[in-house]
């Protein structure tokens, strides 16, 4: 595109310069502010594999139920 002219300080990222900003002013700006944000990311894995665990559980029940029935209907010569 002939008349269109970029200096050399407009060629940095821009994205870095909008992804850099945030950081420096919000909660990771310290080290106390990132301790926060890591702690609370360690409590949302841990409450969520709560709750997948507690589906895991119910899943592998509901399986030992089933393979349990199947084994004793098989050893009586029902299956």
């Amino acid at each position: 595109m002939p008349g269109v002219a970029v200096n050399p300080d407009m060629t940095s990222s821009l994205a870095a310069l909008a992804v850099s900003a945030p950081l420096q002013v919000g909660l990771l700006a310290s080290p106390t502010g990132q301790l926060l944000v890591a702690l609370v990311a360690v409590a949302v894995v841990i409450i969520l594999g709560k709750f997948v665990l507690k589906l895991a559980w119910r899943l592998v029940t509901i399986g030992i139920v089933v393979v349990a029935a199947l084994y004793l209907l098989s050893v009586l010569g029902v299956v």
